[in-house]
């Protein structure tokens, strides 16, 4: 009986040292890290019924943050039937500025989706001496985090709203001067450390 108990204590060092060896730690109190994390981040599996598809109006897409990036997500807008060109723009660019800065559903949430856009702002057409296709906002561009002037660019650029080159005319109220901005490739994939390109912009008039 005690050679039995000698060979058994003998060989617990050597199962620790076994474990070690595997890159185990040996542990006398057993251990619970939680459920392994989910591969379904920046990934919607199913569409939002609820606060997607059920919405009536005009499909576009805004791009959120997921991760370190951009990724479009299906939207809708309202726009008036009959609208004139000009109209129908400005009521798209609100439209979509106001869907940037609801909060994501559920579904997104949990799937990782933010947003940096915050509500309250506005967007109208151009002013006296601006292009045409200039869009004015609530706040200067220049006060927005770079993250939600990515958000902006990109799904401005990429709608109704702009001329469909990539790029988009903002400014800030009043005479804030007008600036060009780009969606690049690089801005939709690091969109907290590289700004949208832009250039500057003349009066028209």
């Amino acid at each position: 009986m005690r050679r039995a108990t000698v060979r058994r204590l003998l060989a617990v060092p050597v199962l620790a040292g076994l474990l070690a060896g595997c890159g185990i730690r040996a542990t006398e109190v057993p251990t619970d890290f939680g459920p392994a994390p989910s591969r379904a981040r920046c990934s919607l599996t199913e569409p939002d019924v609820t606060s997607q598809s059920a919405r009536a109006g005009v499909p576009v897409q805004v791009f959120l943050l997921c991760g370190s990036s951009l990724v479009t997500v299906d939207r809708s807008v309202r726009v008036p039937n009959g609208a004139a060109d000009f109209e129908r723009r400005v009521l798209v660019a609100q439209g979509l500025l106001d869907q940037l800065a609801e909060s994501p559903s559920a579904g997104e949430k949990e799937a990782g989706y933010t947003t940096d856009v915050r509500g309250g702002m506005t967007v109208g057409g151009p002013g006296a001496k601006d292009p045409d296709d200039a869009l004015r906002l609530s706040t200067p561009p220049g006060n927005l985090t770079s993250y939600a002037l990515a958000q902006l660019v990109c799904t401005f650029s990429d709608s109704a709203a702009a001329e469909g080159d990539g790029s988009v005319i903002l400014g800030g109220p009043g005479s804030d001067p007008l600036r060009r901005y780009e969606c690049t490739d690089e801005v939709r994939s690091r969109p907290g450390s590289a700004e949208p390109p832009s250039s500057a912009v003349t009066d028209s008039g």
